[in-house]
C-alpha cells in the first residue's frame, strides 16, 4: 500500500482530482468541443475570446511511455488524462537531442543549422524573439517558471570543452558510471524539490493571478525532472549520471514490464556508438539487475514528473480555467536508460530522440492518436496559430492545429502543410560526428559528418522498433533516396566542416585566454580521471589536432 503523510499528501490529492476530472470531463469537453478554436480579433490591446495556452516542458521524458507499450512500464495518470481528452502525437521528435540546442528549436521554429546552436553553450542570443515574446506583443499576457535554457553561455566549461575536443584523437570518460540512489522513505514524494517549487509557484499564480486576468494568458513551466541528477562521487567536476528516486514513485513503476535491452558485442557497435558509450563510462560490465534499476529509477522518475503536470491541471481545474486553456505536455529530448549501451541523450536512436507531445484543450479532438512525424519546431507557428497571430514563412516548422483542432479548413491561418518528414541534427559532446536524422514514414536514416567518412545508419521502425539491425547497405536505393532527400533540405557536408572549423576557433580562444593556467584546467574538467592518468599524451593529441587544416 502506498505510503500516506502530509509531505505526499499533495500529489494524493492531484490523483484524488483526477477521479473527479474523469467524471466530470465528459461534459466540460463536449461543452467546450462544440465550435471551433476562439477566434477572438486584436481589438484595442486585447484578445477578445481567446484561449489561455500552458505549456509544461519537462527534460529528458522518452516519448514513448505515452502510448503502449511503453506505457505499461509506469503509472502515469495525468499523461493519460491528457491521452484520453486531447491528443497525442506517436512520433514526435526533438529537433537536436540535447538541453540548450533542443530548445532553441522550440524557442525560435528554426532548425539547429540554422540558429548555429551547436551545443549546450552556444543557443539563441538573449534578445531573441520568441513565441512567447510574440504572443505578448499581441496581447496575451505571459509568465514563465523553471527552466529555460536555450540561449547562449551556460552549462559548465567541461561540456563545451568536450564539445570542441570531439574531433580529437582521443577517447576519455566523460562522465560518471550510470547510477542509481533510493532516498527517503514511502512517503516520500517531493524528490526534485526545486521542480516542486517552481510547479508550486506556477500553480500558485493560477490560482491567485490568472483568475484575475482580462487578457489571455500563456504560461509556461520548465522541469528538470526525469532528467538524471549529478553525481558528485566522480569528483569535482562530474556529470549527472545518478537516478534518483523514493519508495514512493518507484511503487509506480511495474519491474514485470521493464525490458532489457540488447546490446552487439563491442566490436560490432557503429563507431560513432562506440565514442558514444566509452565516453558516457557504459563500456564496462554491467548485471542485468543494474539495467534493470537504471531503468526502473528512470520510470520512477517520469511518474513524479507526471505529477508535477498533474498539480498544473488541477490548478486550471480548480478555477474553471481549464475549459478555456489547452495544455501542451512535451520534452527536450529523451533518455537512453541502457538502451544501446549509453544513458543520456545525444542520439538519434528513439529512446533519445523521440519525444513526448500531448495537446488537450477547447476544440483539440478528444481521445485522438495521430501517427504523423511532428517536431518541436512546430511548436512555435502552433502557439501564434493558437493566437492568431500571423505565422511567419521563414520557420522550419509548420503548425499543428491543422492536425489537432476540431475546425474548417479556412480558419487555419497559416495555410501550410506538415511535410512528411522531420529533421533532426547533433553536433555537442559525446558523439565525434556530426550527426543529422531524417525520420519519414517507416524509416529512420542518419547520416554523418561529410556523408562519407562514417558510415550512414537505416533502420525500418515497423519491422525493427528496437533498432538494431543497420539495413543500410542492405537497401541501398533507399539509402540513396532518403540521403538525397536529406541533402535537399540541409546541405549536411557543408554544416559539418562549419562546425568543425567553429569548434576549433572556440578552443582556441579558450586556450588563449587561460595562459599559464591552461594544463592545469584542462586536465582537470570531467575527463580528470582519464586525463590525469596520462596528460602529456592528451595533451599532445590537441596539439596534433590543433596543427591540421581546419578543412580537412
Amino acid at each position: 500500500m502506498r505510503g500516506r503523510c502530509g509531505e505526499g499528501a499533495r500529489g494524493l490529492a492531484a490523483l484524488a482530482l483526477l477521479l473527479l476530472l474523469l467524471l466530470a470531463a465528459s461534459s466540460r469537453w463536449e461543452g467546450a468541443q462544440a465550435g471551433p478554436v476562439a477566434r477572438g480579433r486584436f481589438t484595442a490591446g486585447r484578445r477578445q475570446g481567446a484561449l489561455n495556452v500552458v505549456l509544461v516542458m519537462c527534460d529528458a521524458f522518452d516519448g514513448r511511455l505515452t502510448f503502449y507499450p511503453g506505457n505499461q512500464t509506469v503509472i502515469l495518470p495525468f499523461i493519460n488524462l491528457m491521452k484520453k481528452y486531447g491528443t497525442v502525437f506517436l512520433n514526435a521528435y526533438t529537433n537536436s537531442p540535447i538541453c540548450c540546442p533542443s530548445r532553441a528549436a522550440m524557442w525560435s521554429g528554426l532548425f539547429t543549422h540554422l540558429t548555429e546552436s551547436w551545443n549546450n553553450f552556444k543557443g539563441l542570443d538573449p534578445n531573441y524573439t520568441t513565441w512567447i515574446d510574440l504572443m505578448q506583443k499581441h496581447g496575451y499576457h505571459t509568465q514563465k517558471y523553471g527552466k529555460l535554457d536555450y540561449t547562449s553561455g551556460h552549462h559548465s566549461m567541461s561540456n563545451r570543452v568536450e564539445a570542441w575536443t570531439r574531433d580529437v584523437d582521443f577517447l576519455l570518460r566523460q562522465e560518471g558510471r550510470p547510477m542509481v540512489n533510493l532516498t527517503g522513505n514511502k512517503t516520500f514524494v517531493r524528490v526534485m524539490e526545486k521542480d516542486w517549487q517552481n510547479t508550486d509557484k506556477a500553480a500558485s499564480w493560477i490560482r491567485k493571478e490568472a483568475t484575475n486576468i482580462s487578457q489571455p494568458f500563456v504560461l509556461y513551466l520548465g522541469l528538470n525532472l526525469p532528467h538524471p541528477y549529478p553525481s558528485p562521487s566522480t569528483g569535482e567536476n562530474f556529470g549527472s549520471s545518478t537516478f534518483l528516486t523514493s519508495p514512493y514513485w518507484l511503487e509506480k513503476v511495474t519491474y514485470e514490464a521493464i525490458k532489457i535491452p540488447k546490446w552487439p558485442p563491442l566490436s560490432d557497435m557503429h563507431p560513432v556508438d562506440y565514442y558514444s558509450a566509452y565516453t558516457k563510462n557504459c563500456t564496462g560490465q554491467f548485471t542485468r539487475k543494474e539495467i534493470r534499476d537504471i531503468r526502473a529509477f528512470y520510470y520512477a522518475m517520469c511518474a513524479e514528473t507526471d505529477a508535477m503536470l498533474g498539480e498544473i491541471i488541477s490548478a486550471l481545474s480548480d478555477t474553471g480555467l481549464l475549459k478555456r486553456t489547452i495544455v501542451i505536455f512535451t520534452a527536450d529530448h529523451g533518455e537512453l536508460a541502457m538502451e544501446h549501451q549509453q544513458f543520456y541523450k545525444m542520439s538519434m536512436y528513439e529512446a533519445s530522440s523521440h519525444v513526448p507531445l500531448l495537446v488537450m484543450g477547447p476544440s483539440i479532438k478528444v481521445n485522438h492518436h495521430l501517427s504523423n512525424v511532428v517536431s518541436l519546431v512546430d511548436i512555435y507557428p502552433t502557439m501564434l496559430d493558437i493566437a492568431r497571430i500571423p505565422v511567419p514563412q521563414n520557420l522550419s516548422g509548420y503548425s499543428l492545429i491543422p492536425l489537432l483542432a476540431e475546425m474548417e479548413e479556412d480558419e487555419v491561418s497559416s495555410g501550410r502543410l506538415h511535410p512528411t518528414w522531420i529533421l533532426s541534427e547533433f553536433h555537442g559532446c559525446n558523439v565525434n560526428s556530426s550527426t543529422y536524422m531524417l525520420r519519414t514514414d517507416k524509416w529512420k536514416y542518419i547520416a554523418y559528418s561529410d556523408g562519407h567518412s562514417v558510415p550512414p545508419q537505416l533502420f525500418d521502425l515497423s519491422a525493427d522498433p528496437d533498432e538494431l539491425t543497420n539495413i543500410a547497405t542492405a537497401f541501398p536505393e533507399v539509402t540513396h533516396f532518403l540521403d538525397k532527400k536529406l541533402r535537399s533540405i540541409i546541405n549536411y557536408p557543408r554544416v559539418s566542416a562549419f562546425v568543425h572549423k567553429y569548434n576549433k576557433e572556440q578552443f582556441i580562444i579558450w586556450k588563449q585566454n587561460l595562459g599559464q593556467n591552461y594544463s592545469s584546467v584542462i586536465a582537470n574538467l570531467r575527463w580528470h580521471q582519464d586525463w590525469l592518468k596520462e596528460p602529456r599524451k592528451y595533451e599532445n593529441a590537441i596539439n596534433r589536432w590543433l596543427q591540421m587544416n581546419t578543412n580537412e
